[in-house]
């Protein structure tokens, strides 16, 4: 059964209503281990900025085929190298450190996101017009999010035309009402069928395209899922669709026929990781917390050490719920301490089917 989520600043919404409250599945440590509870009550985030976009993740297990796949746009003309394409395995990699794998996450980090501008919107609210945006618009979009992709070593995914369509037929719906919903009601401002199979099928923002994916890469006021940054570093996801009005936005995740095959998927990725990724400027992942994911170890139990220079940084750990972009996965919110440019982080999982271990080298790309 799918599920979805939604998240504004302040409160946070699943397919099923909205909660606020504090999140009771989280055990605090002392020292640097943190043990996993369980995933708690969906939560609020005590947002404090109005002028933060919302995001909303639909989350489901695989196997959602909504939407049919039209012939897509290659990557490789919009996104530089891909993973396999780097000189060093990307994350940068957990094989490939020090000044030149740095040097090469700055110099690809800068060129990749050079170019953020949004794109023309030619739609109307007015006229319940779903329009499209400008070409480049949705090229940086997607650019962006392979950047994250390449980051964690895997690979870049494409768009399928279709999907962009029935995207901007989301985005417009979100646009039209000032709001977000994975299961519109048909009484909603330009309602069609194709956005509300778009809505519930994608991530939702309320930012156009291409502030949407530095937005759900830190993921704020969604501690209980991360689904948003999940589904951008997930095995299947893709072909995606991007739809953008000049608000709101609509990114296809669901359904997708990717198969990247990592074992798991850490978020700061190892290797070398550039600081500015962390932040969104009025919130970090100091606060919405690093994370794991994986499709085939269990992480439910993890227990996690974090060490800069032999010192533990202490963490809180999440059990993660299931079906947002992978079968399992913790977060990990650091305690007392903040992701500093220049430090090196050592990161240990135990207690997990597959033990897992790497280093987070932060490096100032800016």
């Amino acid at each position: 059964m799918g599920r979805a989520s939604r998240l504004r600043v302040g409160f946070f919404c699943l397919a099923t209503g909205c909660y606020q409250g504090i999140d009771t599945g989280a055990i605090d440590t002392d020292g640097s281990t943190g043990g996993s509870g369980d995933a708690g009550d969906a939560t609020a985030a005590s947002g404090s900025n109005s002028s933060t976009g919302a995001s909303s993740s639909a989350g489901t297990t695989a196997g959602s085929t909504a939407g049919t796949t039209a012939s897509s746009t290659s990557a490789a003309d919009t996104t530089g190298a891909s993973a396999s394409e780097s000189a060093t395995d990307a994350s940068a990699g957990s094989e490939s450190t020090g000044g030149d794998a740095a040097s090469q996450v700055c110099e690809r980090w800068s060129a990749d996101r050079a170019d953020m501008s949004e794109g023309a919107w030619s739609g109307s609210v007015g006229a319940c017009t779903p329009g499209d945006i400008a070409d480049q618009g949705r090229v940086n979009a997607l650019r962006v999010l392979n950047l994250y992709r390449w980051l964690a070593g895997l690979p870049a995914i494409t768009l399928d035309e279709n999907r962009n369509q029935l995207g901007q037929a989301c985005a417009l719906m979100m646009d039209a009402n000032d709001d977000l919903s994975h299961t519109p009601p048909t009484s909603w401002t330009c309602y069609s069928g194709d956005g509300a199979m778009a809505a519930g099928n994608s991530n939702i923002a309320t930012t156009p395209a291409v502030a949407s994916i530095d937005l759900y890469m830190v993921d704020p006021g969604n501690p209980d899922t991360l689904g948003h940054r999940r589904w951008i570093l997930s095995n299947s996801i893709g072909p995606t669709g991007i739809g953008s009005t000049d608000g709101y936005s609509c990114l296809w995740t669901l359904g997708g026929s990717g198969n990247a095959g990592a074992a798991w998927t850490a978020y700061p990725s190892p290797g070398p990781y550039p600081f500015e990724a962390s932040t969104l400027g009025w919130t970090s992942l100091d606060e919405t917390g690093w994370s794991i994911q994986s499709d085939s170890i269990e992480l439910g139990g993890a227990q996690v050490t974090i060490t800069q220079d032999g010192e533990d940084r202490p963490v809180t750990v999440h059990a993660l719920g299931s079906g947002y972009g992978s079968s399992s996965a913790i977060s990990m919110i650091p305690i007392g301490w903040q992701l500093t440019a220049g430090a090196s982080y050592h990161v240990s999982v135990a207690n997990v089917g597959t033990p897992i271990e790497y280093d987070v080298d932060v490096v100032d790309c800016g």
